[in-house]
Formats: structure tokens, C-alpha cells, sequence
């Protein structure tokens, strides 16, 4: 990732997905704690509306590509440039994710098992994080190695689901690992590659032609530990903001029936009704 563009464009993508995927499972798991179950995509029932994924399935090779061309075409820094190819490689695992999914759920259920795809999609967050910042140091890495954290929590919180699909707490922080992703990957972008909300003292990313480091120039030693302060107070801002949309999204949720969505409104309700009934109705049989 090296431009504003990309930065918005990932965020674009993550924070949505994160969104829906806390929205859906929360729906679900409000309406039967004890029969949750996490799943690997909270797909839509009119399948025009899983545009999220299927655009994904389209754009996702195209970025991949588009890394290899650049890998190909630069000439610098050879850690720098080896990171374009290596960054190809884990938007790929991201696209046989995504395809794995819609084989699973427009195919055959039993093709491939949804323990495998959350240890497949553990394993693409963990391709991802042994990219993340390569060829970029001093404070451009620092902001990279706290979206490298972010990305190992998404990997745990996969490998945890596929041993336990029913821990919604796991989906929680994955769902809301991938919306503070997001809003990172923003964070990222205007700090690191804009003029106008670049760190006080401190410069543009810069990738120098004749050697090809990439690096956050700074004026003066204090700019450089004013911007690692600074730094750290702007996440710990992203994670309070993104803890109480979460949190917020699920009182409201659990207060409001009409705002659930999607199989907890809709099939799966219809299933559950019943049970419920007939679980809260036994205490009064009992009584009598």
C-alpha cells in the first residue's frame, strides 16, 4: 500500500464488512444465545444484496496484479520492492477465502467444512501481517506494526472460531478487529501520505527513486517523539470509538427487535419461535 487511494479503498471495504458481520451475528446470537453459531459469511437472502463479496471476488485479483506489476516495474530497494510481490500473495489467499465461501454456500455445504475456511482465513491474517510495512521504518513502520497487531487479533479470533463457532465473544473481536482495521487504514493514509494532515514537523511518505526506502521525514529529533505520542493517542481514540459503536450497536440491537437483521428476522426466527415458546411456557406448566 503505498497512496492515499489504497489506504481509502481497503477502509472502504473493512469497515463495512466489519459493521455487517457484528450487526448479523448480534442479531443472531440476541435471538438464541444458546443455539449460536458463527459462520463464515452472514450471506443475504436475495442474493443482489452480498455485493460486499462478490465485489470482493472481482477486485481482489485486480490489486493482486496490479502489486505484481509493480513489483516488476520497480527498481529500488530490493526489501522494498520484494514487498509488492509478497503483498500480491496475501490478497490472493484473501481471494481463494472469498471464493472457498461462495463454493460453500452456492455449491455444496459438505465441499468444504466451515472449521477449515476460519483456519484458511487465519492463515491468510497471518500472510498479511508478515507483509505489513515491509521496506517502510522508522515512524511510517511504527504506524504499520499497530495495524500488524490488529491483523493478529482477526488471525486468533479465526483460529479460535474454528474450534469454537459458538464463542461469540471471538466473533466480536473479529468482527470488530476488521472495523478498526479500517478506520486504521484511513488513519494511515492521511497521516502518512497527505500533505495537509501530516504529523506537525513531520513530512509526507516518502519513497526515495535512487535507493527506495520509504520513510516519514521529520525536522527535528522532538517532531519524531511528538509524532509517536501522538500516534498513540489517535488509537487509543480509534479503539474507544470503535468499542462503543460495537457496544452501542448491540444494546441497541438488544432493545430494539425490528433493528435485527437478517437470518435473526427472518427463517432462522421462524425455527427458534417455537422452541422459545415452548421453553418459557414449561415453567408455568410446572407451576400448575
Amino acid at each position: 500500500m503505498a497512496s492515499l487511494a489504497t489506504h481509502l479503498s481497503a477502509s472502504l471495504f473493512l469497515i463495512p464488512i466489519g459493521l455487517r458481520r457484528l450487526l448479523c451475528s448480534s442479531s443472531i446470537y440476541l435471538n438464541n444465545p444458546s443455539l449460536y453459531r458463527s459462520k463464515t459469511w452472514y450471506l443475504s437472502e436475495p442474493k443482489w444484496k452480498n455485493f460486499d463479496l462478490y465485489s470482493l471476488i472481482l477486485l481482489l485479483p485486480i490489486v493482486a496484479f496490479s502489486e505484481i506489476f509493480l513489483f516488476l516495474a520497480f527498481s529500488g530497494n530490493p526489501t522494498y520492492r520484494f514487498a509488492f510481490s509478497q503483498q500480491s500473495l496475501a490478497i490472493f489467499f484473501f481471494w481463494a477465502l472469498a471464493i472457498l465461501i461462495v463454493l460453500r454456500e452456492n455449491v455444496d455445504p459438505l465441499l468444504v467444512s466451515e472449521s477449515f475456511i476460519f483456519v484458511f482465513a487465519g492463515i491468510a491474517f497471518l500472510v498479511e501481517y508478515s507483509v505489513i510495512g515491509k521496506g517502510i521504518t522508522g515512524l511510517g513502520g511504527a504506524f504499520y506494526h499497530i495495524s500488524g497487531g490488529l491483523t493478529i487479533l482477526c488471525a486468533c479470533s479465526c483460529f479460535y472460531l474454528s474450534m469454537k463457532p459458538s464463542a461469540f465473544f471471538a466473533e466480536f473481536l473479529l468482527s470488530s478487529g476488521l472495523t478498526f482495521k479500517g478506520t486504521w487504514l484511513f488513519q494511515v493514509g492521511l497521516s502518512l501520505y497527505t500533505k495537509a494532515f501530516a504529523l506537525k514537523g513531520c513530512r509526507a511518505m516518502l519513497v526515495l527513486p535512487a535507493t527506495g526506502d520509504a520513510f516519514v521525514h521529520c525536522d527535528l529529533e522532538e517532531d519524531g517523539l511528538r509524532g509517536i505520542a501522538l500516534m498513540n493517542l489517535i488509537f487509543i481514540g480509534h479503539a474507544f470509538l470503535v468499542l462503543i459503536l460495537g457496544l452501542g450497536l448491540i444494546c441497541l440491537l438488544s432493545s430494539n427487535r425490528k433493528f435485527r437483521f437478517g437470518e435473526a428476522s427472518g427463517p432462522l426466527l421462524a425455527e427458534l419461535g417455537p422452541e422459545t415458546m415452548l421453553i418459557r411456557s414449561s415453567p408455568e406448566i410446572e407451576m400448575e
